[in-house]
């Protein structure tokens, strides 16, 4: 079956359930189309048999496989729902396949507009069928825009680039997103003071209000609260920074220009409208009076986290494995996550189905997908299959956690540390002026404050006891003010890698506990209304793995919340470039359902990543996808989690796993 077919260029329609058989004008894709992240798209449907093109208006139909069966095949919307499945495996895999199912959308690249033609991300299609789409719809575009063909998935990026560049013209999603002038990575609208900073320097000499909205090239990770960022260049939805601002439910967007854009409007230092909206094609600015009363609170003002009651009495330093995720009122979230974490990988999980067995619209019974994703029958034991693949794929790192009532004895040991304390909860309460410098005095003295020898013994017999043999080890902070779903605390607590001698390991600790103090953490903690009495900080102890490449995982597409199907990946040869924004990584959507990934954006990395790894990561996002079930605090088992893991070709190590804010 081919299509060959010429037409005219005709006018654009208004209130019709497509243009059908005619020429795509651009009036005509802005009538029928939509906007998905800053771009004008339009669905598109070939049928083959009848050689025949359809432009869906958007506004009448939201999937394609629902006007076809209406408009085309005449079937009510009804029976197409309750068959899905099967329409779907006839439209995206079946090898002779009647109907062609894709999006156009137009960019802006290198000041040139352009069209892209993707298909759905789960389609199949062949090499074959790929040249005769794009050829069909680029005579039914204005020959004015350039057609390229924008390959939706790894599969479809694997058969392109066997294709010469001559005889199908391309474009690869992170080649656009790479270009992209507009990002929203948190959308939402605020009100604030627009402070820009060119310099990291000048950032450093400025002081913040919370009112501030601040824009930088990159945003560092260690901002106070605040009211909006702008990032005047491209970042990851995963960093630091993005995951705070997230969890403060504060505007935030990637924009290209934007510096010199408040330069032309003399907007520096004047009071705007600051609106970061996913439909959009830019961020909004609108300059407002200075409000002549307090300005409104943000979203972050009003939430209030509450901590569990801490038990600091005398706990022993265990075993991660020995720990359940009810102990973190003793060791500390991290710890206790990883121990629950464990737990699981020894002994399954009955909640690990959970997300596959609530029905999600349109996916009335998501049991046969996930059966597919572990490769066995759908009449399979879905359980003992999950949990075989967590077995065989998943690790945690061995290790050690010490307990909040070392820390406490510890302090507890030293009285000029308490006297410290003393004048800090003092300040705390006055609101005085001198708690940033009491707070650099008491991490001093936490730091050069000798580790009493029945302490060191201690550490030492555990990790004699738990840990011998190992060369190497990473020592993190396990607060109870962390790792919260109200209270993410990303990188404001210290971890310290490469820690080998005793004497480093006691001074890693050392610093771990001081970080509890640092000024960062104590302001983010009183705007959160928790208080320095209620805060402990407990250490987990790990051995250091060695890895090919590691990264962030989070259950959700941050990009699209609505997307219930994907989730997205940060990857880099060494983890810490992944949180910490030095270098910007890879990143990656994979599908949970159908399966299936795309490569969002190459970063920094001169080249994509090899097949054998993309398979790592695919089963990594189902992994990922079990282990949100099992952690979910409802029956739902939607809300989203974040990981931080290291991986070679065979097996994934996770490090740390917490809620990610939403």
């Amino acid at each position: 079956m081919s299509l060959t077919s010429v037409v005219a260029p005709s006018p654009a329609p208004e209130n019709v359930a497509a243009l059908v058989g005619e020429r795509l004008s651009l009036s005509a894709l802005h009538q029928l189309g939509g906007t998905l992240g800053g771009y004008s798209f339009v669905k598109v449907v070939v049928d083959r048999e009848k050689s025949v093109i359809h432009f869906l208006n958007d506004a009448r139909h939201s999937f394609h496989a629902i006007y076809i069966g209406e408009e085309i095949l005449g079937v009510p919307e009804e029976r197409v729902r309750a068959e899905i499945d099967s329409y779907n495996e006839t439209f995206y895999h079946a090898p002779d396949r009647r109907f062609l199912l894709g999006i156009l959308a137009l960019h802006t690249r290198q000041e040139k507009k352009i069209l892209s033609l993707e298909t759905v991300e789960v389609d199949t299609m062949p090499a074959a069928l790929i040249r005769e789409f794009h050829a069909f719809v680029a005579q039914h575009v204005d020959p004015a825009l350039p057609l390229l063909f924008k390959p939706a998935n790894q599969l479809q990026e694997r058969i392109v680039r066997e294709i010469p560049a001559g005889e199908l013209p391309r474009v690869f999603a992170h080649e656009l997103f790479s270009t992209a002038p507009f990002v929203a990575l948190n959308p939402g609208t605020t009100t604030g003071r627009l402070r820009a900073f060119r310099t990291e320097a000048e950032y450093r000499a400025a002081v913040l209000d919370w009112t501030d909205i601040v824009v930088m090239d990159r945003v560092p990770d260690d901002i106070p609260r605040l009211s909006g960022i702008v990032n005047a260049r491209h970042t990851t939805p995963l960093s630091h920074t993005n995951v705070l601002a997230t969890g403060w439910q504060i505007p935030n967007a990637v924009q290209l220009g934007a510096l010199a854009e408040i330069d032309r409007r003399g907007l520096d230092g004047k009071w705007v409208e600051y609106t970061v909206d996913a439909q959009a094609s830019s961020i909004g600015l609108r300059e407002v009076a200075e409000p002549a009363e307090a300005a409104p609170r943000p979203g972050w003002y009003a939430q209030r986290v509450t901590l569990e009651e801490p038990e600091a009495d005398h706990s022993p330093i265990v075993n991660l494995a020995r720990l359940r995720a009810s102990d973190r009122h003793r060791y500390g979230t991290k710890a206790a996550n990883l121990g629950e974490l464990h737990h699981v990988l020894a002994h399954g999980s009955q909640r690990l189905l959970g997300f596959y067995q609530v029905p999600r619209p349109p996916r009335d019974n998501l049991l046969p997908y996930l059966a597919r994703l572990l490769d066995v029958p759908p009449e399979a034991d879905l359980a003992e299959a999950a949990r075989r693949l967590l077995d065989d794929r998943v690790r945690v790192p061995r290790g050690v956690a010490l307990p909040f009532s070392l820390q406490r004895r510890f302090l507890e040991s030293s009285p000029r540390i308490q006297q410290a304390i003393g004048k800090l909860k003092m300040a705390l309460e006055l609101d005085a002026r001198e708690i940033e410098p009491l707070c650099v005095e008491l991490q001093s003295l936490i730091r050069s404050a000798k580790l009493p020898d029945s302490l060191a013994r201690e550490i030492d017999s555990a990790l004699v006891s738990e840990l011998a043999g190992v060369r190497a080890f990473v020592v993190r902070s396990s607060s109870n003010a962390e790792d919260l779903a109200g209270f993410s605390a990303a990188g404001i607590y210290e971890s310290l890698n490469h820690v080998t001698t005793a004497e480093r390991i006691f001074a890693s600790v050392k610093e771990v506990w001081a970080s509890l103090v640092s000024v960062r953490s104590v302001r983010l903690r009183r705007q959160a209304g928790i208080s320095l009495d209620e805060c402990y900080m407990g250490v987990v102890i790990q051995e250091q793995v060695a890895a090919d490449f590691g990264g962030v995982l989070v259950t959700t597409n941050p990009m699209n919340r609505a997307d219930f199907r994907t989730v997205y990946l940060n990857v880099s040869p060494q983890v810490t470039d992944v949180v910490d924004g030095s270098a910007l990584p890879m990143q990656y959507l994979y599908s949970t359902v159908e399966g299936g990934g795309r490569t969002v954006s190459l970063g920094d990395a001169a080249s994509d990543l090899d097949e054998d790894a993309h398979e790592q990561l695919q089963r990594l996002a189902v992994a990922g996808r079990l282990l949100q079930a099992h952690f979910s605090p409802d029956y739902t088992f939607d809300s989203p989690v974040d990981v931080e893991w290291l991986a070679d070709r065979d097996r994934v190590h996770i490090v740390q796993l917490r809620p990610y804010s939403v």
